[in-house]
């Protein structure tokens, strides 16, 4: 058999999508200038980004990696391990480390790839990971290359924490990883609950703050939000959200990370961050320390759209984050909802299966800190006659 007979034809549902007139997906954007983005010769309202503090835009920061460029070209052409290790790097992760509150950081060239190298190298065999069903993809792969066994309880059911790890080995090694924030509902990890079940059965606690950093606890993160940073073992950010960048940190303890260090494949065998990434990641590091006001707008703003859309009767589920789902549940009706919207002026993410079970199909929605009061008007109003012409209000 002809291992790639799967492929004629394309992608079944995508082509179906196409024909309709549906496709959501791969949309060229012809400028994004933050919370607006052209495409083609249409301007819309950008909620769809996760560029929280809108600092793909700060003079700053694309000056930032403008004079990385100049000063060491485009890329490092080698790994951390050999030759693409740039002060640069070494500064960025000092920074870092201090920043989110733990001895040590490292840099990798993506977040998927933190994620991916740090559980593989510190989950060995005999070992278990223990994750949220709501967990990052990331997460989950970097699992599935570890050695050790992987244990999955419902999203945020602490009971159901606690009996996987009481039916584990008492001897065996644990590590519990989960999301600070969830990306698609918005909802906050309950780390306070989550470390006290970890300490009564010894695991270790991994937390990603993908979509924390820079947003919770004056952008530190989850583990500040809650006044518990020193009970987190590891810290996981990314630096193409709210760093306006490309890569992404782990930070723990100096023995932690200098093991990871070492054993995680995807730093060792993959190229350095690129110097423009990394210094736009450092200066957005520093303005968020120079200009806190950001992120309390950027929470207002969740505060605000939050509230109004309960109002106008939508489903948002738990979100508590500038993360809102709009919770549509019907696969049609969540690609009609997305195609209206664009339509209307307003750019949203369709969500579908298997990113999520079919009876939660949504659009993702998220807000930049730099969004108008006018621009979220807008936005309302034109959720508004959407959901009440496809009745999902």
């Amino acid at each position: 058999m002809d291992i790639f007979k799967k492929c004629q034809g394309g992608f079944a549902q995508a082509r179906e999508a196409r024909e309709r007139g549906l496709y959501p997906y791969f949309i060229p954007l012809t400028n994004n200038e933050g919370t607006e983005s052209l495409i083609g010769d249409r301007r819309l309202i950008m909620i769809g980004s996760n560029n929280y503090l809108g600092l793909t835009m700060h003079p700053k920061v694309r000056q930032a990696a403008i004079d990385a460029i100049q000063q060491y070209g485009p890329s490092c052409s080698g790994s951390r391990f050999l030759n693409g290790t740039l002060e640069l790097h070494l500064e960025l992760e000092r920074q870092l480390a201090q920043w989110v509150g733990k001895e040590a950081a490292l840099v990798f060239s993506t977040g998927y790839q933190v994620n991916v190298g740090t559980i593989s190298s510190i989950v060995g065999r005999d070992d278990y990971v223990i994750t949220d069903k709501e967990d990052h993809a990331s997460i989950v792969d970097g699992c599935r290359l570890s050695f050790g066994r992987m244990k999955r309880y419902p999203h945020n059911d602490l009971t159901s924490l606690e009996e996987t790890l009481a039916d584990l080995p008492e001897d065996s090694g644990k590590l519990v990883v989960v999301d600070g924030v969830f990306s698609m509902g918005g909802e906050i990890a309950p780390l306070p609950e989550i470390i006290a079940i970890c300490k009564r059965h010894g695991a270790r606690l991994m937390v990603d703050d993908a979509h924390a950093v820079g947003v919770l606890g004056g952008g530190r993160g989850t583990s500040a939000h809650f006044g518990v940073t020193e009970d987190v073992d590891l810290i996981m950010g990314t630096f193409s959200k709210s760093f306006a960048s490309l890569g992404g940190f782990i930070a723990g303890s100096h023995e932690a990370i200098e093991y990871i260090q070492h054993t995680a494949r995807s730093l060792i065998f993959s190229a350095s961050i690129p110097p423009a990434n990394a210094a736009a990641a450092l200066a957005s590091l520093q303005i968020m320390q120079e200009e806190p006001e950001r992120i309390q707008r950027l929470n207002e703003i969740g505060d605000f759209m939050r509230r109004r859309y309960r109002a106008l009767g939508f489903d948002i589920g738990s979100s508590e984050t500038p993360i809102i789902p709009i919770i549509i549940r019907d696969y049609q009706k969540t690609l009609l909802a997305w195609k209206r919207l664009f339509e209307e002026g307003v750019y949203t993410n369709p969500v579908l299966p298997p990113a999520v079970p079919p009876n939660l199909t949504l659009l993702r929605t998220s807000y930049i800190a730099d969004h108008t009061d006018e621009q979220l008007e807008t936005v309302l109003e034109i959720m508004e006659k959407v959901g009440k012409e496809l009745e999902i209000i």
